[in-house]
């Protein structure tokens, strides 16, 4: 699947400016540029953004790793931040640690233009069937 396609079916990742770059069931890479309408005080870029990014990209990392006819949805999410981001385009990267038949568990890291941690993010995800 195109990763514009997978964005595309994602609303709320469209409305707030996140941009796949890559997605394989090992590692989903997305991005999203710091602006002032995502901001907190003292111009860092709002820790909901940077955990909205995260899971947004977790997402996409467990849905590749979804069987045939399930969808996902996430069912916890714990947030390290490390530091704050000012300026630039952060990176996700997410990386599942567990694909089960119930659960799928992935890591994510958010780092800034410089490579450096800005957050890591742990997050399940619930297997579920359709219908």
């Amino acid at each position: 699947m195109n990763p514009t396609d997978i964005v595309a079916a994602i609303p709320f990742a469209v409305a707030t400016g996140i941009v796949l770059v890559s997605a394989s069931p090992y590692e989903a890479v997305g991005t999203l540029e710091w602006s002032e309408d995502r901001t907190t005080t003292g111009g860092a870029m709002h820790g909901g953004a940077i955990m909205t990014l995260a899971d947004t990209i977790g997402a996409v990392c467990a849905f590749l790793n979804l069987p045939e006819g399930s969808f996902t949805s996430t069912t916890s999410s714990s947030t390290v931040f490390t530091r704050g981001v000012r300026k630039g385009t952060v990176t996700a990267t997410a990386r599942p640690i567990h694909v089960g038949r119930s659960t799928i568990a992935v890591v994510t890291e958010v780092r800034d233009g410089d490579g450096k941690l800005v957050a890591q993010v742990t997050q399940s995800q619930a297997v579920l069937k359709q219908g």
